[in-house]
């Protein structure tokens, strides 16, 4: 796991989570996390399914909703700390799932990494907009005192942009994630890419 990842943005895309992701794709994604917190279960299920139709040859993720990441045959799930527990997941899941989990300490970090965890999101690195009840920016600190520690991939996500997100690489992060600046922009594909050519040593 090494690149952008890409989660979708509920409410912030100009055109809508399909041609979002269309475009992840096609900028060179190669994971998808879909993230829809204020979408019915029904219509969840539709998109989620055309979503994982889409993402042949690129890992799909469900944020939360383990009954959803079943029903479509996704490739896992992601879940936050108030969300059903590891072991719950994993038995539902299977053991050739993939279990995402969110942290914002080095104890959560840890926990995680002990109970299984096939990666880890590191949130909010900085201040967003994107999530109001994100708490408090961990910082690069904690990024970098978890790549000390655990072994795992890590997700960074919260505050990131163009501008900062050389620095997020280069304290620990495997991806990066910046919901706002490339759902809001006019094209994310060349938002994608130009978080992509990070990865690949570009500027």
């Amino acid at each position: 796991m090494r690149g952008y990842y890409f989660i979708t943005g509920a409410g912030l895309s100009r055109a809508g989570n399909v041609k979002d992701v269309r475009s992840a794709l096609a900028a060179g994604v190669r994971i998808v996390q879909y993230r829809a917190k204020e979408t019915s279960t029904r219509i969840m299920l539709a998109e989620a399914l055309e979503l994982q139709s889409l993402c042949q040859g690129a890992i799909f993720l469900v944020n939360d909703r383990v009954d959803v990441a079943l029903a479509v045959d996704a490739d896992g799930v992601h879940l936050g700390q108030e969300d059903m527990p590891y072991e719950t997941a994993r038995r539902l899941l299977g053991p050739g799932k993939i279990i995402g989990i969110t942290v914002s300490t080095l104890k959560e970090a840890l926990t995680a990494a002990r109970l299984g965890a096939d990666y880890l999101g590191v949130s909010p690195i900085f201040f967003t907009r994107t999530k109001p009840d994100a708490g408090t920016p961990t910082g690069l600190a904690l990024l970098q005192e978890i790549r000390n520690f655990v072994s795992l991939p890590l997700a960074a996500i919260g505050g990131i942009t163009h501008e900062n997100a050389a620095e997020v690489i280069a304290a620990g992060a495997d991806m990066i994630c910046a919901i706002f600046q490339v759902v809001t922009h006019p094209d994310v594909c060349v938002a994608v890419g130009k978080f992509q050519k990070l990865f690949a040593g570009e500027r």
